[in-house]
């Protein structure tokens, strides 16, 4: 029994390919469709290589379908918008006031603070009052008439 190695019997580890799943082949689709909508493939062209990525076998063929598009710029971020700080600011008063109204409506505490409520409420009234009162005309109420 004559064993000669030939390149044929010796084993070669090769790189084993790995199977695409679902999820990859829906993800480079989103891409290819983000990249259409976006201007940057026609939907011809969009369309051939949706249907190549739904065809991939191995993920080894997903990235060449993408490789020539630009990335996802992230967006940019927003304002928390008027709910949320409106939500915030009820917030910030019902924590007011359960700390004026800890030791009770008739600590030192609670009664300044009604005090100084009672003060801009007066100074808003009075405001209010003079600019209806004003008339709003030059000269006064009544602009000015019968002279």
């Amino acid at each position: 029994m004559n064993h000669d190695t030939t390149d044929s019997d010796t084993f070669a580890p090769t790189a084993t390919r790995l199977r695409a799943s679902d999820t990859d082949r829906q993800r480079t689709v989103h891409l290819l469709q983000d990249a259409a909508a976006r201007g940057l493939l026609t939907q011809d062209e969009a369309g051939e290589r949706m249907a190549a990525a739904h065809a991939a076998q191995h993920l080894d063929e997903l990235p060449p379908l993408t490789a020539d598009l630009p990335p996802v710029a992230p967006p940019a971020p927003t304002a928390p918008g008027w709910r949320a700080l409106i939500t915030l600011l009820l917030l910030r008063v019902r924590a007011d006031v359960a700390y004026l109204t800890a030791d009770g409506l008739r600590s030192r505490r609670a009664l300044a603070a009604m005090a100084v409520l009672l003060v801009v409420l007066a100074g808003l009234v009075t405001l209010v009052v003079a600019a209806l009162g004003d008339g709003g005309g030059p000269g006064g109420f009544g602009g000015g008439r019968g002279r």
